[in-house]
């Protein structure tokens, strides 16, 4: 639940702004009807980066533009912003289950998003190796699918109380597994690998980096999740889990940032359960986005 004194000063933010949170109706492939909001600074940057934010489950597009301060960010650093909406009217969360999605080019939630993010860099001369994402609970799941499915899109994610690509995979788009929320899907590096490699067969090109984190207290997707998502992009990565730095409270008092070379961290969130806080800044240096040089974090990096 967010707090009175929140919403106010999420309204007091939007007001500010210097553009509108816009509805775009036909932008290509698009199989199961998601919605594309995109919020463009009224001065953009030469060759503007793109943050994708898909919201989290009984959430909105609305709600990811109202609740993340990243549209008043890209005022400030002159970069687009697309909040995806769930075309899933029973509960709002994202489709990351089915073979569509998680298939590159396969059809379902992810194309989607996708198509909104190559419509934008058409439209706007964006910059299509400086594409991100990040999103919360079924926002975090769906960043998780997105780089999986779509290597060649995306330069970096960030994940915020998610699992690991393919955990939720079933028969259906909106299906829910609870053995994967839970924490009973309990697979190694390699199993976790080939899931990721398979959606892509024959991919061998630039990987994106990912940020991953996750409350020691999260009932509704359990923190074995978080040990999943390292083995499957460690392994991915080919780490081999072997950890480069490990920092204690960082960003946050009892936090722990595990970090895995250059590719990969994961942060556990002592005592924090699902609604775990999402911390803006530490999103926007992983990314670099406020970074105005030509020597900003890309795919050409």
């Amino acid at each position: 639940m967010f707090s009175s004194l929140f919403l106010i000063l999420c309204a007091s933010t939007v007001s500010a702004l210097s553009s509108n949170l816009t509805l775009i109706e036909k932008y290509g492939p698009n199989p199961r009807n998601v919605s594309m909001y995109i919020y463009v600074p009224k001065n953009l940057a030469p060759k503007p980066a793109i943050m994708v934010v898909p919201h989290w489950c009984h959430g909105t597009a609305q709600d990811a533009f109202n609740g993340r301060p990243y549209a008043s960010l890209g005022d400030r650093y002159g970069f687009i912003s697309i909040y995806p909406d769930s075309p899933n009217t029973v509960d709002k969360c994202w489709d990351v289950s089915s073979n569509q999605s998680l298939t590159h080019n396969g059809g379902g939630d992810a194309l989607g998003i996708v198509s909104m993010v190559r419509w934008t860099i058409e439209k706007y001369g964006a910059d299509k190796d400086r594409v991100f994402v990040t999103g919360t609970s079924s926002g975090a799941m769906m960043t998780n699918v997105l780089l999986g499915s779509y290597p060649d899109v995306f330069a970096a994610g960030s994940a915020w109380a998610g699992v690991a690509f393919g955990c939720f995979a079933g028969d259906g788009f909106d299906v829910w597994s609870d053995a994967c929320a839970t924490g009973k899907i309990v697979k190694n590096g390699t199993e976790w690998a080939k899931m990721v490699h398979n959606a892509y067969p024959g991919y061998s090109g630039f990987r994106p980096k990912l940020q991953v984190f996750h409350g020691t207290v999260d009932n509704a997707l359990y923190p074995q999740n978080l040990q999943e998502e390292i083995k499957q992009w460690t392994t991915v990565f080919e780490l081999k889990n072997s950890m480069v730095a490990t920092t204690e409270n960082t960003p946050l008092a009892g936090w722990t940032r595990y970090r895995y070379g250059a590719k990969f961290e994961a942060y556990s969130a002592a005592g924090v359960d699902h609604n775990i806080p999402n911390q803006a800044d530490v999103v926007m240096d992983w990314f670099d986005l406020k970074c105005t040089s030509g020597a900003c974090y890309s795919r050409r990096s």
